[in-house]
């Protein structure tokens, strides 16, 4: 408890600095999300973010990607995929990521959290884990389930040091809505953080929520605060299929690094500006920061939306011509 206790006082403290520092100046990432790893264990419908056959991104060159992001001087690393802990070197790249003075984090399905793993996490440095549990048993939309990974959710709030947020999500086909309010649930009994997201349908369209699904989002929504985490007022609007204005800082405060190492503006709108990592510049950062990105009026993605809030306040974007990666209806998911 004490070790917990330690661990959590010193995460708040560097936390408040980071925010300091994006609050003092805009010329740095906040975020950067990086993929080691395409290939995953599971095939969940409505997702594009993963294959069955991709090789792991050799760790050396995930290291100089970690390098280059840390030169930019930004905040902290998300790893996901595919599903991370798949890369062999899952372990030592959180510990590159926590030697630059970067906040780790990981997003997981949640399958290999055994406790060896969970102990590996531990002395690494991990800081903040995400499981999205879709439902509470499988079914063909999706196998990110609470009765399959339940045992490893009870390993995590026994062993694990780091933040832990379970993300529920309705919306995209998911066949059950009332699984949302019991995944929630048990997430707030094991001691974790939870979250709810929207998701798109299996192509990739957002769709306002309608019958079941709108009753439990306002079930979830009143908790508000209290219990089950902030949710953003840019998900009312997607709840009810409202655009949302905000100024997304997409390929700016925050970045997107596929596992071809190019950088994008989210997983979503892989295509712009597609730059290598390491031809990305601070001009290019300045550059992405003042354009306004046509596909944010209704984007899903929370973790760009939650960066965004940072400068939301200032600095007005120009609109730009609009590229073809942005053509036809946005496909957005909250990571």
């Amino acid at each position: 408890m004490k070790d917990l206790t330690s661990s959590k006082l010193s995460r708040v403290v560097r936390e408040a600095k980071l925010v300091t520092k994006g609050l003092r100046s805009t010329k740095h990432p906040i975020l950067a999300h990086i993929i080691p790893m395409r290939r995953c264990n599971l095939a969940c419908g409505y997702c594009n973010e993963y294959d069955k056959v991709s090789d792991p991104v050799p760790l050396e060159t995930v290291k100089k990607r970690l390098d280059r992001l840390a030169s930019f001087g930004t905040t902290a690393i998300t790893i996901s995929g595919g599903e991370p802990l798949l890369h062999p070197g899952i372990f030592e790249i959180i510990s590159h990521i926590r030697a630059h003075g970067m906040i780790a984090g990981l997003i997981s399905n949640g399958y290999y959290m055994t406790r060896e793993n969970i102990a590996r996490l531990n002395q690494a440095g991990l800081e903040y884990l995400q499981i999205s549990i879709d439902n509470v048993t499988p079914d063909k939309v999706s196998q990110k389930s609470l009765k399959v990974i339940d045992r490893y959710l009870r390993y995590l709030s026994e062993d694990a040091r780091f933040h832990i947020n379970i993300n529920s999500v309705i919306g995209g086909g998911i066949k059950n809505p009332e699984d949302a309010l019991v995944v929630a649930h048990r997430a707030v009994e094991l001691g974790f953080g939870s979250t709810l997201g929207i998701i798109h349908d299996h192509s990739g369209q957002l769709k306002p929520l309608s019958g079941t699904e709108e009753e439990v989002y306002k079930k979830l929504r009143r908790y508000g605060k209290k219990k089950f985490g902030w949710l953003n007022n840019f998900q009312d609007d997607l709840a009810y299929g409202r655009p949302h204005n905000w100024r997304c800082r997409a390929g700016a405060r925050y970045l997107y690094i596929c596992e071809d190492g190019l950088v994008h503006y989210c997983s979503q709108q892989r295509g712009y500006p597609a730059i290598p990592l390491e031809e990305y510049t601070l001009e290019h950062i300045e550059r992405e920061f003042n354009n306004e990105k046509p596909c944010a009026k209704y984007c899903t993605i929370a973790c760009v939306q939650q960066v965004a809030m940072m400068d939301n306040w200032r600095s007005p974007q120009q609109s730009t011509e609009e590229p073809e990666a942005f053509s036809g209806t946005p496909e957005n998911v909250n990571p």
